[in-house]
């Protein structure tokens, strides 16, 4: 008894693994038709959105951005359909430049290894944003009103003790009012980022800060009693970089106009119509990495096509033709099938595995009328 029982055990266990995997290879079938090689899990500390992905999401979840060209990002521009704010992953290099006095330095590095071989890139816009804090840095009134800022791409890695800048390549270089409010500056490196993607490229940037004072005593910090450190300490504002990546999928982006959903007539329920179907991602368990929308209606086509097919049904001459025949010889021609004849785009806003915010369109997502082919 305890051997059948063991047996029985044994098999339950297979099936339920076999479902198992069946279910995790639908999951990337899905997934590969959404551009994506695996799930996403982000670490559960994603980003802020930032405003404009909101913004340009909400945009055309309205239908009101690029209705005769879904793949036309008309806020940068360019053609595409992933548009990506990746995070800078560099550091502060030291809190005193060796190059320069009274400099500070920060390296920037975004991974640009996400980007698929597939995706023709577009744009690649950083965004540098500077902001005081007057709790942390309470002399702004009294000290430089302005920096001086440099920007380099670095060409190749600097051996420990060597200089550096042999290795380096000034992309930009000028000065930025600093006020309390952040201050921005933005920079198309589109050509540099192509570099960026080959193998072994990829040394990121290094932005160097200097602040601007007719009298150099205005670059130290307010002490009591005038007591000055050996080594000045300078206060610098906080430092926000992220890099607006937007790339275009060719294989997954068709010019195609967005038109609204045509309701079929009340049609007896065996007939080819439209179907209301809801995909609640949080039934797939992906509501982790999906920040919106929660879900959408897919819906789908269903029926049957009968003769003599009727206007309401949307059918080519060949599926008149087809249910004529069958007609006539049911059991040798099949009947026309009931598909869909027009679809729309859907947009998603997500995080990837490096806590990107990723906004990208889909084409073909929404099922708005069913015909007869």
């Amino acid at each position: 008894m305890w051997p059948l029982l063991f047996l029985n055990v044994l098999i339950l266990n297979v099936n339920a693994l076999s479902d198992v995997e069946e279910m995790r290879g639908e999951e990337r079938l899905f997934l590969s038709a959404l551009g994506l090689s695996e799930r996403p899990r982000p670490t559960g500390h994603g980003r802020r959105v930032p405003p404009v992905l909101w913004r340009m999401f909400r945009r055309r979840a309205d239908g009101h951005a690029g209705d005769s060209d879904s793949c036309l990002v008309s806020e940068y521009g360019v053609r595409g359909n992933i548009i990506r704010y990746v995070q800078d992953q560099g550091q502060l290099m030291s809190g005193w430049s060796h190059s320069c006095q009274g400099c500070t330095e920060k390296h920037h590095f975004f991974n640009l290894s996400i980007i698929q071989p597939v995706e023709q890139l577009s744009l690649a816009q950083l965004e540098i944003k500077f902001q005081w804090n007057l709790f942390t840095s309470p002399r702004f009134l009294l000290g430089p009103q302005a920096l001086s800022v440099s920007l380099y791409k670095v060409v190749r890695a600097t051996l420990r003790g060597a200089s550096h800048q042999q290795n380096r390549r000034l992309l930009l270089s000028q000065s930025v009012q600093i006020h309390p409010e952040p201050t921005s500056l933005t920079l198309d490196i589109t050509s540099l980022a192509e570099n960026w993607r080959k193998p072994g490229r990829n040394y990121g940037l290094v932005m160097e800060l200097q602040p601007h004072s007719s009298n150099p005593e205005e670059l130290l910090p307010f002490y009591p009693g005038n007591a000055v450190p050996s080594e000045p300490h300078i206060t610098f504002p906080e430092i926000q970089a992220s890099l607006v990546i937007v790339s275009l999928n060719p294989d997954q982006c068709r010019s195609r106009r967005r038109r609204s959903a045509i309701h079929l007539p009340v049609s007896p329920s065996n007939v080819c119509k439209l179907r209301r179907l809801y995909i609640d991602f949080k039934d797939v368990e992906w509501q982790d990495w999906i920040i919106a929308p929660q879900g959408y209606q897919a819906n789908y086509c269903h029926g049957e096509c009968p003769f003599p097919l009727s206007e309401s049904l949307n059918g080519t001459n060949h599926a008149i033709l087809q249910t004529l025949v069958h007609s006539l010889d049911p059991h040798g021609t099949p009947q026309p099938c009931c598909v869909p004849i027009r679809l729309s785009p859907i947009s998603m806003l997500y995080y990837d595995n490096n806590d990107n915010v990723v906004l990208r369109h889909y084409q073909d997502m929404v099922v708005d009328e069913c015909g007869c082919r």
